[in-house]
C-alpha cells in the first residue's frame, strides 16, 4: 500500500520464497503492473485495485479476514511512474494537463477544476495547509484574478509561471542545496487536496491495526512532515475516533476540563515503535536516488 512500480513488492517476494503479497493500488497504470508481475511470481501475488479505504470490500471478495496479515507496508504519495509522465499533470519540469488525479477512471475533480472553481479563501488554505507554501494568500489571489482576466490555468506550465510570476522568480532549494520550482509545494497541496490523500493514509493505518496479527509489522515510508505526523500520532497513540490529532499530547491545555471517556482515548496505543527515532536515507542512499532525500521511514508492532 501502495505496489507503485513494484520495487518493494519485488524484492520482498525474492528475500522469501514462501511470502505471499496483496498488492494494492489506486492507480489503473501500476494495478496492470502488479497483475505482470503476478504471472511472473504465480500464487504470490495478489493484486488489488482501489484507495486505502477500499481495503475492507477487496479483501472480504477473497476471503481475507482480520488479524490475518503478518506485515503491512506503506508508501505514501505519488510515484516515480507518475512524476515521469507527462499527460499525468504530477510534474512542474514536463508539461502536461492539470490532471494529478491518481485513479482517472473513477475520480471526477482534476487540480484544473479546483483552479478554475474553488474560492480564494479555499484556494489558501489548500496551499497553506497541505502545501505549507509561504505566499498561499498571493497565489490564492493570483488564481482568482487569472479568472477576471479569462485565462484558463489548464496546462502544469500555465500554473507554473503563474506561481513564478507571484514570487518574482523567487530562488528555492531543496534538502540537497539544488534548486527548486518555486510551484513545488502549491502542485503538493493539490495534489494531496484531489486524491484526498491525508484522510485516506489516516484511514489506512486504522486499518492496519485491523488487519495485522498480534506480533505484526506496520512499514511506513513518507516524503513530508503532513504524512509523517499523521503516522508519529497513530503509533503514540495521538488519536481520538480513529483521527490523529493535529496537534502533540503536550499542548492539550491543563487548563480545560476534559470528559473522562476523551482523556481514555489518548496514550493508548495500540503499537510498539521499533526504533526510538524516524529513519531518514543515508547520503549514499540520496546521492544514488535523489527522489528518496525526503524520504521517512517508521516501523512498529502491534501490541494490542
Amino acid at each position: 500500500m501502495t505496489f507503485g512500480a513494484g520495487g518493494h513488492t519485488e524484492r520482498i517476494l525474492q528475500e522469501n520464497d514462501k511470502t505471499i503479497v496483496y498488492c494494492l493500488d489506486r492507480d489503473p497504470t501500476a494495478y496492470s503492473i502488479a497483475q505482470e508481475l503476478s504471472e511472473r511470481y504465480p500464487n504470490r501475488v495478489v493484486p488489488l485495485n482501489g484507495k486505502f479505504s477500499d481495503l475492507p470490500i477487496l479483501l472480504k471478495k477473497l476471503g481475507c479476514k482480520m488479524n490475518s496479515f503478518d506485515g503491512i507496508l506503506f508508501d505514501f504519495g505519488a510515484s516515480s511512474m507518475q512524476f515521469d509522465t507527462a499527460s499525468r499533470g504530477f510534474s512542474i519540469s514536463k508539461n502536461g494537463p492539470l490532471d494529478m488525479r491518481m485513479d482517472p477512471e473513477k475520480q471526477t475533480v482534476t487540480a484544473a477544476d479546483v483552479l478554475a472553481k474553488a474560492d480564494q479563501s479555499d484556494l489558501y488554505k489548500i496551499f497553506k495547509v497541505y502545501g505549507e507554501e509561504k505566499h498561499s494568500k498571493k497565489i490564492a489571489n493570483a488564481v482568482i484574478e487569472a479568472r477576471y482576466l479569462f485565462k484558463q490555468l489548464k496546462t502544469t506550465r500555465d500554473f507554473c509561471e503563474l506561481v513564478e510570476n507571484v514570487c518574482d522568480n523567487e530562488t528555492r532549494s531543496d534538502m540537497l542545496q539544488r534548486p527548486a520550482h518555486p510551484a513545488t509545494k502549491v502542485f503538493q497541496a493539490l495534489r494531496i487536496f484531489v486524491n484526498n490523500e491525508l484522510n485516506e493514509i489516516n484511514h489506512g493505518i486504522v486499518l492496519a491495526n485491523h488487519y495485522l496479527k498480534m506480533g505484526g509489522i506496520m512499514v511506513t515510508i513518507a516524503f513530508h512532515s503532513l504524512e509523517d505526523t499523521i503516522v508519529k500520532r497513530h503509533i503514540q497513540g495521538n488519536v481520538n475516533e480513529n483521527i490523529a490529532n493535529t496537534l502533540p499530547l503536550k499542548f492539550i491545555s491543563p487548563m480545560k476540563a476534559y470528559e473522562k471517556e476523551f482523556i481514555e482515548t489518548f496514550n493508548d496505543s495500540s503499537w510498539y515503535q521499533i526504533h526510538k527515532h524516524v529513519i531518514t536515507p543515508s547520503a549514499d542512499e540520496v546521492e544514488s536516488n535523489p527522489r528518496s532525500r525526503s524520504a521517512r521511514l517508521r516501523a512498529a508492532i502491534k501490541i494490542k
